[in-house]
């Protein structure tokens, strides 16, 4: 696996993982203001949410690159068919 496959398999990682925690912890606001949405989150706290999506992403990449690396899963294999 090149290093530029490897930054865009994280990549992908990351941003499924950060959908997935988006939504952990949010509360909507009770009572919003003029202009405010009803459903907005009071706080979003997306810098943490950012945190803890890199360190699961980095996590489940260091797993996808063990698979790899032991000749369990390799994209070569699912182009050519075999």
């Amino acid at each position: 696996m090149s290093w530029a496959t490897g930054v865009m398999v994280y990549i992908v990682i990351w941003w499924t993982v950060l959908f997935a925690v988006l939504p952990l912890g949010v509360r909507r606001v009770e009572r919003p203001g003029k202009g405010e949405e009803h459903g907005a989150p009071e706080r979003p706290e997306l810098l943490r949410k950012a945190a803890i999506t890199s360190v699961v992403a980095a996590v489940l990449w260091l797993g996808f690159y063990a698979l790899h690396r032991a000749d369990i899963f390799s994209f070569r294999r699912l182009v050519d068919g075999s």
